[in-house]
């Protein structure tokens, strides 16, 4: 399999600076990723994600890189930069917006959000998503997530209004007890002043935003910014005019999916379909 180089911006990150020394050096070295990977006897995808600024090293790599290239300690002063960016670059503009807003309006039909994810989930998603990352990886990955829930916590949180599909509720990932953990923590959740939380049912039939994601940010003084995700990209957009076009579906979705006691009904019911079921006593 052959991996293509990705453009990198090393005056903008130190991820992309890392990834990009990475790939001068192997280049200048007239070696291929194939070969660096038998060199430094470390896994070719996980290397080619690193010099992608996809993802960071998680134990000794930038000490090995720096004695295969001789370079002295460049790898590790960079990786001491780099690990303080724990989202790629692609997601960087996105936790910003995050950050950032006072209103945050979301739909999800594939799986939960990953402001409302435990940490069990998250891990079992992530691996679902990064199947050959080492543990190491997933780990620094589910922290990075759930650090991002702070948000919700804060003195003055933002307005949260989620909308589930109801298929991400029967979905399972990482098993029933990590299925009824989740759905308990959703409904902790609902029970916050600032966050509202709604299932579009199967019943409502087919919809403009069906297979993807759609995320609606309001900051204090901005424009509203909407972001489209699949399960392989994402994209920003500022245009004030799709914008509002993204607007006018997401006020569709909400107007079609259940009430908040309903939906409230709806997780309950479900999370007891996730209790394992006891054995009869002999």
């Amino acid at each position: 399999m052959s991996f293509r180089s990705r453009e990198l911006f090393p005056d903008r990150s130190a991820r992309d600076l890392l990834g990009a020394e990475i790939r001068r050096h192997r280049e200048k070295a007239d070696m291929s990723l194939r070969r660096l990977s038998e060199v430094l006897n470390y896994s070719k995808s996980h290397l080619a994600r690193i010099e992608a600024a996809e993802s960071l090293p998680y134990d000794d790599l930038p000490a090995k890189l720096d004695a295969c290239f001789g370079t002295d300690g460049l790898f590790a002063r960079l990786y001491a930069l780099a690990k303080n960016e724990p989202f790629p670059g692609k997601y960087r503009r996105m936790i910003e917006l995050e950050s950032q807003a006072v209103v945050i309006e979301k739909y999800v039909g594939a799986t939960f959000p990953g402001l409302l994810q435990t940490p069990e989930l998250a891990e079992h998603s992530l691996r679902c998503g990064f199947p050959h990352a080492p543990d190491a990886e997933i780990q620094a990955m589910v922290k990075a997530r759930i650090d991002r829930q702070v948000l919700l916590d804060r003195a003055k949180p933002p307005r949260c209004w989620f909308i589930l599909d109801e298929a991400v509720l029967y979905r399972p990932v990482g098993g029933p007890a990590v299925m009824r953990d989740q759905l308990s923590s959703l409904l902790e959740r609902g029970t916050q002043s600032h966050v509202t939380i709604q299932v579009l049912p199967f019943s409502a039939g087919g919809h403009i935003e069906a297979g993807g994601s759609l995320t609606l940010f309001t900051a204090h003084g901005e424009s509203p910014v909407a972001y489209d995700e699949s399960s392989q990209s994402g994209m920003i957009i500022e245009d004030q005019e799709d914008v509002a076009q993204r607007r006018e579906n997401y006020d569709l979705l909400r107007a079609m999916a259940l009430s908040p006691r309903d939906s409230e009904a709806m997780i309950r019911a479900v999370m007891e379909d996730w209790t394992p079921c006891q054995p009869p006593r002999t």
